[in-house]
């Protein structure tokens, strides 16, 4: 077995711990076994499926920022650095379940979404809550005797309410009913990417890693913020990219960017290239529910060149980010090596 999916099986066996100290809670409660048996599914359907790039993200970080291998660390070291991964992991749940309800997805991670599982339907929402909850109960029940416990629980807080204002400015500005691409701008895109994804995937594992190993100091979680949001934001520029250029077999689910009316980098690029014809041929076919309106919206960003200018800002981005990691002050116990690693993952992906 390879040491990566060696590293992801050790991950994994925690989060069969935690869903069961979950369901020790709930029978603590007396919840009846048919509610355990749901929240149990609920856990298991929605956490644990996809890359675990989040969570793995912190046990990672944390390996580095402390110079230890998986082996260096003691079975409860590693669990408590796993656990916060998993909260992560929980926090993303949170929001898919949501934001598959609220984008009406038919598909995550190659199967239904959840709330198109047979018997589930709007319960969803409720499920959802239920794995936000999740994290607090497993925070205060690993964490609440750490000096970092009161830092934990604020970041879980700042960070999820930025990600749901990122997802609000999303909405608000993509109505999948009402197409108006004049409230469209590279800017809003900016702000909608770094709050409804680089803060979660990206800032989140570094810092939770940060203060679990003692890095504290507010000018080292400024310098990896000041390189992180940049990384989140190209990560979803590359996601919005491949939604429109990658196929269902690379991303893993069916891109549904341009028939969701989405606020996404391609078309906003595509937007500042048009001319009136062009424009007209968006207007009357971007946010269509059928696959022709979808085909043609296609066919005019390729002939718009949209590849050439991505690979042309993928460049640029991470030579200005290597740039910057490279002026990283180590003097309080941040590695430059956590911030290499992270453009490491994300420069050329193909899913």
């Amino acid at each position: 077995m390879s040491s990566k999916l060696a590293a992801r099986e050790k991950f994994i066996g925690v989060f069969d711990q935690m869903v069961e100290e979950l369901k020790e809670i709930l029978i603590s409660y007396k919840m009846p076994q048919t509610a355990i048996d749901w929240f149990v599914k609920n856990l298991d359907y929605n956490t644990p499926g996809g890359k675990l790039n989040r969570g793995l993200s912190v046990v990672d970080t944390y390996l580095i920022l402390n110079n230890k291998t998986i082996e260096d660390l003691s079975d409860a070291e590693y669990k408590k650095v796993a656990i916060l991964g998993w909260a992560i992991e929980l926090l993303q749940a949170y929001f898919l379940v949501a934001d598959d309800m609220m984008d009406q997805s038919k598909t995550r991670r190659g199967h239904p979404c959840w709330y198109l599982v047979e018997g589930v339907n709007n319960i969803a929402i409720n499920d959802s809550f239920m794995l936000e909850g999740a994290i607090y109960i497993l925070l205060k029940k690993h964490f609440r005797n750490d000096s970092y416990y009161v830092d934990l629980l604020d970041l879980f807080h700042e960070v999820t309410f930025q990600t749901e204002l990122g997802q609000l400015l999303d909405l608000v500005t993509a109505d999948e009913n009402i197409v108006d691409l004049d409230k469209f701008s590279l800017e809003k895109h900016s702000f909608i990417v770094i709050f409804k994804t680089a803060y979660y995937s990206f800032y989140l594992p570094v810092a939770l890693a940060m203060f679990m190993s003692g890095i504290n100091d507010e000018k080292d979680l400024k310098q990896v913020r000041d390189i992180l949001i940049p990384l989140g934001e190209y990560f979803q520029i590359q996601d919005d990219y491949l939604d429109c250029f990658g196929t269902p077999e690379q991303i893993g689910k069916i891109g549904t960017d341009i028939k969701d009316n989405k606020c996404s980098w391609v078309v906003n690029q595509a937007l500042l290239k048009v001319n009136k014809e062009q424009r007209q041929l968006l207007d009357n076919n971007y946010g269509k529910k059928d696959d022709e309106s979808e085909a043609r919206v296609k066919k005019l960003f390729n002939e718009l060149g949209i590849q050439k200018t991505y690979e042309e800002y993928e460049e640029s981005i991470v030579a200005k980010l290597r740039e910057q990691i490279e002026q990283v002050d180590e003097s309080r116990g941040l590695k430059k090596e956590v911030l290499t690693a992270f453009l490491g993952k994300v420069y050329k992906r193909s899913k």
